[in-house]
This record gives C-alpha cells, sequence and structure tokens, in this order.
C-alpha cells in the first residue's frame, strides 16, 4: 500500500471533496493546486499520474489534525467537523423526480382479463436426468 493508496482512503473516509484538501493543507502552510491534487487520485496506469510523495502525505496528516482538533488555543470537536462535512455533501436525487426521466404518458389500451386465471400459473418443469447412472467398481473385476 503506497501513499497514494493511503490518501485516496482518507479523502473516501472522510467524504472530502479537492478544494477541501486544499483548505486543510493550507492550515500548515503547504499550497498544492487542484489540478495536482486530481493528479494524485489517478489511476496508476494514467498519464497525468502523480506519485504522492511523504512530505505531501505528512502535511496532509498534520492539516487533518489540526482541521479536526483544532489548536491548543482554540480546540474543536471532531465529531461536529464530521457531521458539517456530511450536511454540505447534497442528498442524492431520484432518478423519478428528475424531467428527463419522467414516464410517458399513458395510453387508453386495456389488456385483456384472462379467461382461467389458473392457467397463468407455471408448471414444474419434468427433472431431466443429464447423466446416466453408473455403477463404478474402483477397479476391481467382475467376478
Amino acid at each position: 500500500m503506497n501513499n497514494n493508496d493511503i490518501f485516496k482512503k482518507l479523502r473516501v473516509a472522510l467524504m472530502l471533496r479537492d478544494d477541501q484538501i486544499i483548505e486543510i493543507l493550507e492550515l500548515v502552510d503547504f499550497r498544492m493546486s487542484k489540478g495536482e491534487i486530481g493528479n494524485i487520485f489517478r489511476s496508476q496506469d494514467h498519464a497525468d499520474f502523480m506519485e504522492c510523495g511523504d512530505q505531501v502525505l505528512r502535511n496532509f496528516l498534520n492539516g487533518l489534525v489540526i482541521h479536526l482538533r483544532g489548536t491548543k488555543e482554540n480546540p474543536k470537536n471532531p465529531n461536529e467537523v464530521l457531521a458539517k462535512h456530511r450536511a454540505e455533501i447534497p442528498a442524492k436525487e431520484n432518478f423519478k423526480s428528475r424531467p428527463e426521466f419522467k414516464a410517458a404518458p399513458k395510453t387508453d389500451f386495456k389488456k385483456k382479463p384472462a379467461s382461467n386465471p389458473k392457467s397463468r400459473e407455471k408448471k414444474p418443469a419434468p427433472k431431466i436426468q443429464v447423466v446416466e447412472k453408473v455403477k463404478f467398481n474402483n477397479g476391481k473385476k467382475k467376478p
């Protein structure tokens, strides 16, 4: 597990966006652009992939401590900070509430009622024996 994996897992676990990561890094006077942050989170086979160095991860972790706990003079409750992050994340929309996924208007077609409702019941399929029954004698000759 390398630094990129650790950084990705912390980002997902704490539900952090790129701009929040930049703010956390600025708490310890470490500046990175949003593009550089995005390159760290790319897959290794991507052309713009950037290896997360020890210095970046160390500064992020130090900034994260200040972000969650606060300073000695101005302490914070980490649970309140995390709750604030959760509240900032927009709720996922239900796809049915979006206008482009509205159902088509219903037509006036009517279904014909089945003449015999029991005829719709499925009959169990007969068992088909795939392999013949074979008696093995385990290499013993018949007398």
